[in-house]
């Protein structure tokens, strides 16, 4: 993985907090800048990135015992067990396997030159996030989704601890499905609170639904914009 620039987690200690909506419309905004962007779907048991792109049909090729990932556009690389699983199989593996399945998606992918690798991983602070913190070299840092409510918060926090400990820099956190339902402003004053940046708040808004759904953010860019500018923005002057 020397040939990229910036290797960014997003990460979230809740599921169901948008993590993948976030890492999707991430990878996709700045792959429209026209930087050179893989996007690695490193949850296992739920790959949902090929869903909200509209390529789970595609098919893996090889070359030169190398994995090539999936094309979306020009500048955007995918890689996902998506790709290696039936829809409807569940991938049922314990730790040492899954270790050894990120492995082959860091080591056994020719991912290329990039200026941004996004991973996408799964919620929690257990083998994935673990096994990728370990494998992967010089990490540009975290982002960490979470919604405003206490009980998201309250894991939020696990994930803000987990970086601390492995010594990840915590680029930032984002408030994800902001409004009268879930409330507003709770990530913020987190991220006040653990003087962490805080990079931006997405409303809960139902283009967004639609748009993963139908795995078409094009639709939704211009929400995603000023998230994937504040991030630019942070990588550079790392």
């Amino acid at each position: 993985m020397d040939n990229v620039k910036h290797k960014i987690l997003v990460m979230s200690g809740k599921g169901g907090v948008g993590k993948t909506t976030i890492a999707v419309n991430l990878a996709y905004a700045l792959s429209e800048k026209g930087f050179k962007v893989g996007l690695l779907d490193a949850d296992v048991h739920g790959p949902n990135v090929a869903k909200m792109l509209n390529i789970e049909n595609k098919k893996l090729e090889a070359k030169d015992n190398k994995m090539i990932p999936v094309g979306y556009n020009n500048n955007l690389k995918v890689m996902s067990m998506a790709f290696l699983l039936k829809k409807q199989n569940a991938g049922i593996w314990r730790g040492p396997m899954k270790h050894n399945i990120i492995k082959q998606f860091l080591d056994d992918v020719d991912w290329g030159r990039l200026d941004y690798l996004i991973v996408d991983l799964p919620p929690g602070t257990g083998d994935e996030p673990l096994s990728i913190s370990q494998l992967l070299k010089d990490i540009t840092g975290t982002v960490i989704v979470s919604t405003p409510q206490q009980v998201s918060l309250l894991d939020g926090i696990k994930s803000i601890d987990f970086s601390k400990k492995l010594n990840l820099k915590i680029l930032g956190l984002i408030e994800n499905m902001s409004g009268e339902i879930f409330g507003e402003g709770g990530v913020e004053e987190t991220a006040r609170k653990y003087k962490i940046p805080f990079i931006g708040r997405i409303s809960l808004d139902s283009k967004i639904r639609k748009s993963g759904d139908s795995g078409n953010p094009s639709e939704i860019k211009k929400i995603f914009n000023p998230i994937s500018e504040k991030i630019e923005k942070i990588c550079e002057v790392k």
